[in-house]
């Protein structure tokens, strides 16, 4: 697959994918996802049995990671900050929809 190809689907909100799963997922290696994961910037994650799995949030996050680092050069930490202030204000417009 190659990076510029885009993978539609609907994600499952209470369903888990293997480190594996997820990796392909984001056109990136396993290395890559488990060193984010180490580092603690990955969320929507939990180690289980010495295995790693992830919600459809941390799916979408590590997308947003990887494209941003890609796409812009960005060391790990500001991609996580910027997945940070990108679910902040997605949150925020949620919140004002619902009123």
């Amino acid at each position: 697959m190659r990076d510029d190809e885009i993978l539609i689907g609907s994600v499952m909100e209470e369903s888990w994918m293997t480190l594996e799963q997820v990796a392909a997922a984001c056109t990136a290696e396993p290395e890559w996802l488990a060193r984010h994961l180490e580092e603690g910037l990955l969320t929507g994650a939990e180690c289980v049995a010495g295995t790693w799995r992830l919600t459809s949030a941390g799916l979408l996050r590590a997308r947003r990671m990887r494209e941003l680092e890609r796409d812009f050069d960005a060391v790990p930490e500001l991609a996580a900050l910027v997945a940070d202030l990108i679910e902040e204000v997605e949150e925020l417009r949620a919140r004002l929809q619902a009123k």
